[in-house]
């Protein structure tokens, strides 16, 4: 049986003709994406502003979106309901409200009188405040994660293959993640612990999509010492085309699916790593590798070292 091929085999796409271009429109939107988070900001959740929480343990098990339902309807904000264990434990997050403490008691009143209503035999067994201090932390935290994994992940680049792979690998990854803030400073979606979880996700994804085109350009440099840097890398990057396309697709069907018939809960989450999905194939293909050209890496560079040492462990071999 033939196999299903999505990109023919010894394709010939010329990558790096359209590089300069490419970098323009990158540092446009990366710029763009930038302004509107200092600009606008972003719309941060309860995880990072503070609110109030009510977790409550059901005398049988009950639907979310029922539950999510009846919150909303008391007009108290968006409210962000997660499942504990199983589906008759749940905790309330809510905005908080403004004006003095008294406004926030008022909330979980309503919101307690209303669950012990609608669900006879509920036990309301929490019912306190986030602080604003505690939610701080967990922002910065949460950028200390994607900041130190971003660095790590140069790190171990840079001694995996050369300078330029780690500062490469480097830029695509701000580029990835200034993208997906932009979209979230734009369209104002609500960023909780889940988008961070997301953009950890994307750091991963398009790190693997780089990583595999740096190992393939990297093994042609020991193959094609003499073939000009940006041909060797419209080869690298062809060869390796099949594989990025396949993965890609793979990934953003399985999101698209979700995205049309997930949990409305998911709804942001499902939406960054499907953006972020996209940006890493181009980023990967028209910000990692023209990058090498940027930096100066050339066909012979990455094994000098190596031929050197060669040199001499011959002329001790053979003195002249």
């Amino acid at each position: 049986m033939k196999l299903l091929k999505l990109v023919p085999d010894n394709t010939n796409i010329d990558f790096m003709r359209w590089r300069n271009i490419a970098l323009v429109l990158s540092i446009i939107a990366t710029v763009a994406s930038l302004v509107l988070v200092g600009v606008r900001g972003l719309n941060l959740g309860i995880d990072f502003v503070g609110g109030q929480v009510v977790r409550a343990t059901f005398a049988q098990p009950v639907d979310i979106e029922h539950l999510r339902e009846r919150v909303d309807s008391l007009n108290v904000g968006e409210a962000s309901i997660q499942e504990f264990g199983d589906n008759r434990t749940y905790q309330i997050r809510l905005p908080k409200p403004e004006g003095p403490d008294a406004a926030a008691n008022q909330v979980v009143t309503a919101v307690r009188a209303m669950v012990q209503k609608e669900y006879p035999g509920v036990q309301i067994t929490a019912g306190e405040s986030v602080s604003g201090k505690v939610s701080g932390e967990l922002a910065w935290d949460g950028a200390l994660a994607i900041a130190l994994s971003m660095l790590g992940i140069a790190i171990y680049i840079w001694f995996r293959f050369e300078w330029q792979f780690g500062v490469g690998a480097l830029v695509t990854l701000f580029h990835d993640v200034s993208m997906v803030l932009g979209f979230f400073a734009l369209t104002q979606l609500q960023v909780d612990l889940n988008i961070v979880a997301a953009f950890l996700a994307i750091v991963g994804y398009s790190l693997n999509d780089t990583v595999v085109i740096y190992d393939r350009i990297r093994e042609n440099m020991r193959k094609y010492r003499k073939m000009e840097i940006v041909s060797l890398l419209n080869f690298s990057l062809n060869e390796t085309l099949s594989r990025t396309i396949v993965t890609s697709l793979a990934i953003m069907l399985a999101l698209a699916v979700l995205l049309l018939l997930g949990p409305e809960v998911l709804f942001g989450l499902t939406v960054a790593i499907l953006l972020g999905t996209f940006v890493g194939t181009y980023s990967s293909i028209y910000i990692s590798a023209p990058s090498l050209v940027w930096m100066g890496l050339k066909p012979d560079s990455f094994l000098r070292g190596e031929d050197d040492g060669k040199e001499e462990a011959s002329s001790a071999v053979h003195p002249a």
